[in-house]
């Protein structure tokens, strides 16, 4: 199963995969419109956006299923996160949260009852905020060098919407689905701009913690590796705007 295949990669997750930037509280902030006191994180992996919300006090409860990913997320997350090791969909009700969010996680979710859940773990009028976003090579010349050198061994490494919703649709998932439900409202989309330069050596690191390459066999992984770091430069300029989704709990709603 994909969704579980990171663990044996969490420290290359850990090393490779960029953190979040301030603007991205600052957006997810502005929406709540009060300051956000707890929160329950879907899928925290090692604890890239935990960080960026605990350090603005926010009390955060980190679920994740993988063990390896936790262990990395504890050494660098604030002593206040409370970790659970499990799977959004076996959370246990009780407990509410003025946010439920995940970062790059939620298409890992099982669709059936997910809005629902989600519901259910917000305080009525609670903000549930989605967010994450591809990182492409910026120039179209070295990308396209990149997939003849990935073609052999894998045909893509995109991860397809989950809703089948067009690249090019002014709202992209899970925002399409958001709409659609009379649990949520206030649905609303924006990029947070992020551009960065990743040497040879770390744009192939981050290639190794992607999905679909992990579902290849540990040889074959090495020679598309391999075959990547041969179609680089030294460094390359990297697009990786992050697509926030932000929603908010109707008041008086049943999950």
């Amino acid at each position: 199963m994909r969704a579980l295949s990171f663990g044996a990669i969490a420290s290359a997750y850990e090393q490779f995969r960029p953190g979040y930037p301030e603007e991205l509280f600052n957006v997810v902030a502005q929406y709540a419109g009060e300051p956000l006191r707890t929160a329950l994180e879907i899928g925290a992996g090692t604890g890239k956006a935990t960080r960026l919300f605990a350090e603005h006090g926010v009390e955060v409860t980190a679920t994740e299923p993988d063990a390896a990913m936790l262990a990395e997320l504890h050494k660098t997350v604030p002593a206040s996160v409370r970790t659970l090791q499990c799977a959004f969909e076996d959370l246990q009700p009780g407990r509410t949260y003025g946010l439920v969010c995940a970062a790059a996680a939620l298409h890992w979710t099982q669709p059936e009852g997910r809005w629902p859940r989600v519901a259910a773990l917000l305080e009525p009028g609670g903000v549930f905020a989605s967010f994450g976003g591809p990182v492409g090579l910026a120039d179209p010349e070295i990308e396209q060098a990149v997939r003849a050198a990935r073609a052999p061994f894998l045909d893509s490494d995109d991860i397809p919407s989950p809703d089948g919703t067009a690249p090019e649709a002014a709202m992209q998932w899970p925002g399409t689905e958001l709409l659609q439900s009379e649990l949520f409202c206030d649905v609303q989309q924006h990029v947070v701009e992020r551009r960065l330069t990743m040497s040879r050596h770390q744009y192939v690191g981050h290639v190794s913690t992607v999905s679909a390459y992990l579902q290849l066999s540990d040889t074959v992984q090495q020679q598309v590796y391999d075959a990547i770091a041969r179609a680089l430069p030294d460094s390359v300029q990297i697009d990786a705007d992050i697509t926030v989704h932000l929603a908010r709990r109707r008041k008086g709603s049943r999950d």
